[in-house]
């Protein structure tokens, strides 16, 4: 239920993909906050704490300036996220370089990579599941031991238009426009939206209850807090019933919503209130919204693959 001023009561609709029973368990919704001990503490990359979805994997890292995060043998393209004005890296990947200041969104390409904190720099990475070395450090990998059936599995959207290369978007560049939600970019395995900020709590008549068939929401606070309101169906099987939860958290911190639990998130603090909400694979209802999808360019949709 979206309040008719929000550009997403216009989305189209489509069935369920995941091949899940009606009876199938409802996932509970989980939060970590990037407070207790990270899995992965040294000298040379930082402090860095993991948490996954089923899909995807967020590996948070706090660096000092000259610390460098590595990957070699990368199969896959991941996604790095600055999520403040004062972050300062430069990424090597693909034999290309490229210095980054404030808020953005860089495509790192396969292969080797390596992020180099210029500053003392906050580095959000992005992996899909495949990368199960970072899976496996995750602090809720136990919850994933066996699948969620009705979350509907990563099948990569087509290669970039271009190839593989480093990219590097800048949210802060895309001003809000009327009817368009928020500030989207894709990729082969992600979704990405930096929500426009709030300044202050969210009116407590203007939230958005909806629920997703088949897939989970990552969301990501970057500033500010928030309370996550999120209400489980039942089932026929009243064991697997559970009480609405009203969770607050601080930043940062991650919320992996299942589906189909009922859900809507208010920013409840002063001063600035920031979520990016983060999905894999990328949505199909948004990439069909004309212009909400800031790099369409770049990451071509199946069905444009697929036209003749």
């Amino acid at each position: 239920m979206y309040d008719p001023t929000d550009p997403r009561a216009a989305l189209p609709t489509s069935a369920p993909s995941s091949g899940a029973p009606a009876d199938a368990p409802i996932a509970a919704p989980t939060y970590t906050e990037f407070d207790g001990p990270p899995q992965i503490d040294d000298e040379k990359s930082g402090r860095t704490w993991v948490v996954r979805g089923q899909n995807f994997v967020v590996a948070l890292s706090r660096l000092r300036a000259g610390q460098v995060l590595e990957r070699t043998g990368q199969e896959d393209e991941y996604v790095v996220l600055l999520t403040s004005d004062d972050a300062h890296v430069v990424v090597e990947a693909g034999g290309d370089t490229r210095e980054t200041r404030g808020t953005a969104m860089i495509v790192v390409p396969p292969g080797a990579s390596r992020v180099h904190a210029r500053a003392d720099t906050e580095v959000v990475r992005l992996f899909d599941h495949r990368s199960a070395d970072l899976a496996a450090l995750a602090v809720n990998a136990a919850d994933y031991a066996e699948l969620h059936a009705r979350v509907a599995p990563l099948r990569p959207w087509p290669a970039p238009a271009d190839g593989d290369r480093l990219r590097v978007y800048r949210p802060d560049e895309a001003p809000a426009e009327p009817g368009r939600f928020g500030r989207i970019y894709r990729t082969r395995s992600f979704m990405v939206n930096f929500l426009d900020p709030l300044d202050g709590p969210r009116p407590r008549n203007k939230l958005s209850p909806h629920h997703h068939d088949d897939f989970q929401q990552c969301s990501l606070a970057v500033s500010g807090r928030f309370e996550h309101h999120i209400r489980t169906p039942w089932t026929t099987d009243m064991d697997q019933w559970r009480p609405d939860e009203h969770r607050v958290v601080g930043s940062p911190s991650v919320a992996v919503i299942p589906p189909p639990t009922v859900h809507t998130t208010r920013a409840c603090g002063e001063g600035r209130n920031q979520l990016i909400d983060i999905f894999s694979p990328p949505r199909a209802d948004f990439s069909a919204r004309d212009g909400w999808v800031l790099n369409a360019a770049d990451y071509p949709a199946p069905e444009e693959v697929a036209a003749p």
